[in-house]
């Protein structure tokens, strides 16, 4: 049995030296370093409720020198953010995108460099369930919980298999009180996009709404299939619900054919590929239905619906 136990605690070191390569601490913030993960050459991938500025940013490399980085781009509803450095020979991380698939207990490690020196925490992952969206809209791939100990300064650091390839990155930032890891998969799409353009694309439309009971008098008459909707409380003046005509008042019932029963239904209707794209809402006004064609805008950052 201590013949096991020194094997596999051999292999574990090994991964974290192996995956440590590519991790390096990012000072853009006032408290202690956050971490960061040189996810291609000349890229490096970081939580963005880490990155605190815009610029004089520096990053702590494992050889303990120190460089200069700019902000390529961020994106608050996955708590991404990707910097760009050059001149660096760095090692790239290893990814572990599509296969095999992650599964509950499975033994992984975190790792963070809050400094100079790498840092590692072990555990297994406690739960995986399926895509979800984070209360900024963000799209994730999947719900990665961890049975791992997240100390301060590993947001942005990896999640290493046995092997020492990365799983995805690690955030507290996305979860009250709870640390998840951001899939590969996830992190390799939004990078992509903020390379490009800086920002990640998605639609809105510039309401904000309640969820309201339908009297049961109101659904008979109108032959409703369900009895709650969303109250439109506030429209912005000029925004895409406003040029469609919905107004203060009007009780959406669906978008696109779907029933709508909570913000988050709406969220779900305004991927990056609605933008720009008429969507069929239909609504109570005065006591009747309505339909009406609402095209949706490129939301703004700071917009969740």
């Amino acid at each position: 049995m201590s013949g096991v136990l020194q094997s596999l605690s051999k292999e574990l070191a090994d991964a974290v030296a192996s995956a440590g390569r590519a991790v390096v601490a990012i000072h853009a913030r006032r408290r202690i370093p956050a971490s960061g993960v040189h996810w291609r050459p000349g890229v490096i991938v970081a939580t963005n409720h880490t990155i605190n500025r815009d610029e004089r940013i520096t990053v702590t490399l494992p050889d303990a020198t120190t460089v200069a980085a700019t902000l390529a781009g961020r994106d608050p509803s996955t708590d991404l953010a990707v910097l760009k450095v050059a001149g660096s020979d760095l090692t790239t991380a290893s990814l572990r995108i599509d296969a095999p698939p992650l599964k509950v207990g499975e033994l992984v490690l975190a790792l963070g460099r809050p400094g100079p020196s790498l840092t590692a925490s072990w555990g297994v992952v406690s739960s995986v369930d399926g895509p979800w969206r984070t209360c900024q809209g963000g799209e994730i791939d999947a719900l990665v919980r961890l049975d791992v100990a997240i100390y301060d300064g590993f947001s942005g650091g990896p999640l290493i298999d046995g092997e020492g390839h990365v799983l995805g990155i690690n955030t507290s930032g996305l979860a009250r009180g709870v640390a998840v890891t951001i899939p590969a998969a996830t992190v390799d799409r939004v990078a992509t996009e903020l390379l490009e353009r800086g920002t990640i694309r998605r639609a809105y439309l510039g309401i904000g709404t309640q969820p309201v009971r339908i009297p049961a008098s109101l659904v008979g008459k109108l032959q409703l299939t369900s009895d709650v909707g969303l109250l439109v409380v506030s429209v912005e003046a000029g925004g895409p619900a406003d040029r469609g005509g919905l107004l203060l008042g009007d009780v959406l019932l669906e978008l696109e054919g779907t029933a709508v029963r909570d913000a988050d239904d709406i969220l779900a209707k305004l991927g990056r590929d609605r933008v720009g794209k008429a969507m069929a809402a239909r609504v109570i006004r005065g006591g009747q239905v309505s339909t009406l064609s609402l095209t949706a805008g490129e939301r703004p950052q700071s917009r969740a619906a």
